[in-house]
């Protein structure tokens, strides 16, 4: 066993008694897992139904593998309604979900979203066993609860996205790394295809496998070379899906959601991750300074996994804006990670304090997401449908997110409403007595389509309407009628 020798300063330096290269695993490593497990049931509990981004997960996972692959290759979309949105924005995402929606029994709205927080909960495993190799049992420990109880991690947690495989991936990618800086060439093989599975589940990622190859250079200078090659080979899938993006002209897709921040994009992640100006932003902010100049073990590593990424980005924000806050998710992990250890590098007498206020904030800041409403009603809009709707009338869904939620639960809850619906490009029939109309309603307004003219020119009006206010995407259901 290799003695634990200091892997938050450079090769040579002193011994950290704190540091535990060889310690067998402890089943209290599971407690963070054990947190964002049962924080994240209770988020669940609810069951709301999916949203847009949610519903293309589902939409897209359950297809055969063949179409996934053509209209990611081809920047196509995979239905009529989806043509100018192709999955090739994480592709290897939907991959991973065709192959969970082989598995019998799984493929339903709550197992997407299980298999997220199932994610979740291995990545801050992972995690904790990685700091705790590099600065101790107790700060792997308060590092991986701080992470759990984050409001950022937590809600990225219950969704069907790619966050929670990244964050999986990238506590994997740390595990790599400690494994390396105590015992090479040991973890470097973890590394690299962690580090490539960090970058292809969501391609920010990439910044903080410069983080991590950066903080291995800096603790072994030349002898990091083994590190640095790996690291660049891990980065070649990821940047080959971003680079099949933007030859099939998709790579700008999402661009619209993305903020520029005019240089304060810092401070806009940092509220990001405490869940807005919170006591738990300025806690975190000014225990991160002082794990950055006081923490041992692991102030290398967990300095980089917060200065890098973010240095990359404000460079890139130069070009094009980059900010949206659950893209820095993987990177912003580092600012839970410094924090800990900040707060472990205290006097003796202060540390649990600290941690437990620490961890309580933390728990502060995302108690509201155990009250957030739905984030899209499709749901309730299509069992409305089953109760009012008679066999014949049309159901017309207006625009591209009221089609997807229709089409979705009129597959898995309705399939009797099938031969009635009429999705986009189609338009409303103009020789039917009642139609019923899904749409968005955008800042009061009802979106604009050419349904409102086909349907008035057709001696239609409109008599009623049932209203599906949400977080995410205002529905809207109308009857039209003679």
């Amino acid at each position: 066993m290799t003695t634990a020798t200091e892997v938050g300063s450079p090769a040579g330096s002193r011994t950290d008694a704190g540091a535990e290269a060889g310690a067998p695993w402890s089943p209290v490593e599971l407690l963070p897992a054990l947190l964002v497990a049962v924080l994240g049931v209770v988020l669940l509990a609810p069951g709301h139904g999916l949203w847009f981004d949610e519903l293309f997960t589902a939409e897209v996972g359950r297809l055969p593998l063949g179409d996934i692959l053509t209209a990611i290759t081809t920047g196509v979309g995979t239905t009529s309604y989806l043509a100018d949105v192709p999955p090739s924005y994480n592709a290897p995402y939907y991959l991973v979900m065709y192959v969970w929606h082989a598995v019998p029994g799984l493929g339903g709205d709550t197992s997407l979203r299980v298999l997220s927080l199932l994610a979740t909960a291995g990545g801050l495993t992972l995690a904790t066993r990685a700091l705790t190799r590099l600065a101790g049992r107790g700060t792997g420990l308060l590092a991986g609860l701080v992470l759990a109880a984050n409001p950022l991690v937590l809600e990225q947690a219950v969704e069907a996205r790619s966050y929670g495989l990244a964050v999986l991936a990238t506590g994997a990618t740390a595990l790599g790394l400690a494994r390396w800086l105590q015992e090479a060439p040991r973890g470097l093989l973890l590394f690299g295809l962690a580090g490539a599975g960090m970058g292809l589940a969501h391609w920010y990622a990439v910044t903080v496998l410069a983080a991590f190859v950066t903080a291995a250079v800096l603790l072994r200078r030349r002898r990091a070379i083994p590190v640095v090659l790996t690291g660049a080979l891990a980065a070649l899938p990821p940047v080959g899906f971003v680079a099949l993006a933007v030859l099939n002209g998709t790579g700008a897709r999402n661009a619209e959601h993305l903020r520029d921040t005019d240089g304060g994009l810092v401070g806009m992640a940092a509220e990001a991750w405490a869940g807005g100006r919170t006591p738990l932003l300025y806690l975190t902010l000014v225990l991160a300074l002082v794990g950055a100049v006081r923490a041992r073990g692991a102030r290398v590593v967990a300095t980089s996994w917060v200065v890098v990424p973010l240095l990359l980005l404000l460079a890139a924000e130069l070009v094009r804006p980059v900010f949206l806050p659950r893209y820095l998710l993987a990177g912003l992990l580092g600012l839970g990670v410094l924090a800990a250890a900040g707060a472990m590098s205290l006097p003796r007498v202060a540390r649990v304090p600290v941690a437990a206020v620490l961890v309580g904030c933390s728990l502060l800041a995302a108690a509201p997401l155990a009250e957030r409403g739905p984030r899209e009603r499709a749901d309730e809009v299509v069992a409305l449908l089953t109760e009012l709707h008679e066999a014949g009338e049309p159901i017309v869904a207006a625009d591209q997110r009221s089609a997807i939620g229709l089409d979705h639960y009129v597959r898995t809850s309705a399939p009797q409403l099938r031969p009635d619906v009429v999705l986009p490009p189609d338009d409303a029939p103009a020789d039917a007595d009642r139609v019923w109309l899904v749409r968005r309603i955008v800042r009061g307004e009802p979106i604009p389509t050419d349904d409102d003219a086909i349907l008035r020119d057709a001696g239609l009006r409109m008599v009623r309407q049932y209203e599906f206010p949400a977080d995410k995407t205002f529905l809207a259901l109308q009857t039209w009628a003679r």
